[in-house]
């Protein structure tokens, strides 16, 4: 499916000039970047869609070590990107996505919600829509976890005071802080020697 240019996402960098649709996502609109813009407009290593299509067929592109099928797949927020290079999809200060080259093998992920299924193992659910079983009771919602390609556990960072973080939504969208506080229904973050305020929520603040 396709959207007009002005209804793209705001973090999304594309020209506001320009073809009068272009691709949207999959999957997750508001958090993801779609396949064909990140390879063309961002990364600048195809001039059209058709290229785009055809490094798909080559099978040299990959999200979070899978091969892309289509060139809407949506690369979400902290996803493992590989074309040329391998790109981690982040956020400026300026509240815009970018593909930053990383030697990274694992993704951050932010624990949204858990889930016990039968034969008491646990169902971790992410950030990125992707989730895992695990039998790891120390892991907690809103806490971080690195999972390689084959969705194996790496490293786990609590969510918890004096912890590096970014804010994922609000004004200060794309910041990088420092967890000052956290209280029932909201977490201070230091941000430049200033305090602010980030609802405790799905989308607001991961920690690195």
């Amino acid at each position: 499916m396709h959207q007009t240019r002005a209804q793209v996402n705001k973090k999304i960098p594309v020209p506001r000039k320009g073809t009068q649709y272009v691709a949207r996502s999959l999957m997750d609109l508001e958090n993801s970047v779609p396949v064909v813009i990140a390879v063309r407009d961002m990364l600048k290593l195809a001039k059209t869609a058709k290229e785009v299509k055809h490094m798909i067929k080559q099978k040299s592109l990959k999200i979070n070590g899978k091969e892309v099928k289509d060139y809407r797949d949506s690369i979400r927020m902290f996803n493992l990107f590989e074309a040329d290079k391998t790109y981690i999809l982040s956020l400026t200060p300026q509240g815009k996505f970018v593909l930053e080259e990383t030697k990274q093998k694992e993704r951050p992920c932010k624990v949204i919600g858990k889930k016990i299924l039968d034969g008491k193992k646990i169902q971790i659910n992410f950030h990125d829509g992707s989730n895992i079983l695990s039998s790891d009771s120390k892991i907690k919602t809103y806490d971080t976890i690195y999972l390689d390609t084959e969705g194996k556990i790496k490293k786990h960072v609590e969510f918890s005071h004096g912890k590096d973080c970014i804010i994922t939504k609000g004004k200060l969208l794309g910041h990088k802080g420092k967890i000052e506080n956290i209280e029932e229904g909201k977490v201070t973050v230091k941000v430049k020697e200033k305090n602010v305020e980030v609802k405790l929520e799905k989308n607001g603040v991961i920690v690195l």
